[in-house]
């Protein structure tokens, strides 16, 4: 496994199919990976990628880059703590509403004047939290495999704070920890899935922080977009992962419901789809795109 390394560092070449990937400096904020393909037309709003928990643009989004830059400008970031973004700080835990911030800061450093967010689980909170922090950059959203709660398996509220304060306990124990130990529980979040993962995606996941990683599953858990979902003014595709085990097709189809005008384009597949079978999700997500671009 590869040691922790700065975002300025070179990585390996991406896979075919993925744009290289560039440092990108946003100012006061810190220094983010960042993967941008295709121009779309002139004045149109952009796409910007917003990834999965534990995962990169890179991993996230490998089979759509292509298929998205044929009428759209792509731009995607690692989010903080995750693969090369921005570098956790130990005096600010990984929040949402930073990640959030984060979107409309690359669109300003790149001149993009008005984006279409388009997140994937976690992304999806993310991605509506750019809408509620500042309306007049967002054009649409696409929300894929996501949902307005991300709530415990006992559903008990009192359970779920209980479980969040013990998983933010074991953060503030992987920050303050010397760096040989935080790579070690880098590993161990890890070893689960290296079978699983060819190589360079194994060495996408490697940068991770594992900080902020617990951090990021403390703030899935806390989520809750119910008070203002339906709130959300600009066109919204919610794309459903209809075999989902992680987040349920029914809580995703309620996401939709509760935002007024929001299309549904299910697609046949579990939570990993995006990956696993892209003849599957592709064609849907570049039509869900199509459909909330047109109207935004």
């Amino acid at each position: 496994m590869q040691p922790f390394r700065a975002p300025s560092e070179q990585p390996a070449d991406p896979p075919p199919g993925v744009p290289a990937g560039r440092p990108l400096t946003l100012p006061g904020r810190g220094t983010t990976w960042v993967r941008e393909v295709g121009t779309g037309a002139p004045g149109a709003p952009a796409l910007v990628l917003l990834h999965g928990w534990t995962v990169t643009a890179a991993l996230n989004w490998v089979h759509t880059f292509e298929p998205l830059a044929e009428g759209f400008r792509v731009v995607a970031l690692d989010h903080r703590g995750h693969g090369r973004g921005i570098a956790p700080s130990r005096a600010r835990r990984f929040r949402f509403d930073d990640c959030a911030d984060d979107v409309i800061a690359l669109a300003d450093a790149l001149g993009i004047e008005r984006v279409v967010p388009v997140g994937y689980s976690m992304g999806g909170p993310i991605a509506a939290l750019t809408w509620r922090r500042h309306p007049s950059r967002v054009a649409g959203l696409v929300l894929c495999a996501t949902s307005e709660q991300f709530p415990s398996g006992s559903g008990s509220r009192s359970a779920g704070l209980a479980l969040r304060g013990g998983v933010l306990g074991v953060a503030a124990a992987l920050r303050s920890a010397p760096p040989v130990v935080r790579q070690r529980a880098s590993a161990r979040i890890l070893e689960r899935r290296a079978a699983q993962l060819p190589e360079w995606a194994l060495e996408e996941v490697s940068w991770n922080d594992p900080a902020a990683i617990v951090e990021a599953f403390a703030e899935l858990r806390a989520f809750d977009a119910g008070p203002w979902v339906g709130e959300i003014d600009v066109p919204t595709a919610v794309v459903v992962t209809t075999e989902d085990r992680v987040v349920p097709a029914a809580r995703q189809r309620q996401l939709a419901a509760d935002i007024p005008g929001a299309s549904v384009w299910p697609v046949y597949g579990d939570h990993s789809v995006c990956v696993s079978d892209p003849v599957a999700f592709v064609p849907t997500l570049v039509d869900a795109c199509r459909w909330a671009t047109a109207r935004a």
